[in-house]
C-alpha cells in the first residue's frame, strides 16, 4: 500500500462561505488520486492537497497547565499533608465547564505560587476520592488547610 502525504497550504482568496459540511465537501475532486479539500475560514481558507510538499504545523496556542494533577495515590501526600493551603478542582475530561474552571485554577496557581498549592483531580479515574467528599457533579473546587476541608 503506497503512503501518501497530505499538506496544508494557505489559499490566496478570502472565503465567503461559512464552514458548512456542504461547503467543505463541494471541494472534493471526483478523481480519487487527486485530493484537494478547502476549509473556509474567517481570514481566508486552507487547502489540503495530496502529493504536495509536506510541512510541519506548529501549535500556536498551547495550554501550559500550572495546576498539578493529583490522584488517589498522591492525594494523602499532596493534599492532606501539605503545609500550605490546597485548592483542588474535581473535574471530568468530558465536562466543558470544567475546562473553563481549569483556566481559573491555573491563574490562581500562577498568582499565588508558593502560598497556595493548586491541583486537579479527574473524578472519572479517581472516583474514590471524589466519593469521600460527596462530589456528585463537576466541576467542584474545594479548599483544604492542614488536611481539613475548609471551603467549596
Amino acid at each position: 500500500m503506497a503512503s501518501s502525504s497530505t499538506s496544508v497550504t494557505p489559499s490566496s482568496h478570502l472565503a465567503a462561505k461559512l464552514a458548512h459540511p456542504r461547503a467543505i465537501s463541494s471541494h472534493f475532486s471526483s478523481n480519487p488520486n487527486s485530493l484537494n479539500i478547502s476549509f473556509p475560514l474567517k481570514n481566508g481558507s486552507f487547502k489540503l492537497r495530496r502529493n504536495a510538499p509536506s510541512i510541519t504545523l506548529k501549535t500556536l496556542f498551547a495550554h501550559d497547565p500550572k495546576a498539578a494533577v493529583v490522584t488517589k495515590d498522591t492525594w494523602e501526600k499532596s493534599v492532606m499533608n501539605s503545609d500550605a493551603p490546597v485548592l483542588v478542582e474535581f473535574y471530568a475530561s468530558w465536562c466543558g465547564p470544567c475546562m473553563m474552571v481549569h483556566r481559573i485554577i491555573d491563574e490562581i496557581a500562577s498568582e499565588y505560587a508558593g502560598r497556595v498549592s493548586c491541583f486537579i483531580l479527574n473524578t472519572d479515574t479517581d472516583f474514590p476520592v471524589a466519593e469521600v467528599y460527596n462530589i456528585m457533579a463537576v466541576p467542584v473546587v474545594l479548599l483544604f488547610k492542614n488536611g481539613e476541608r475548609k471551603e467549596s
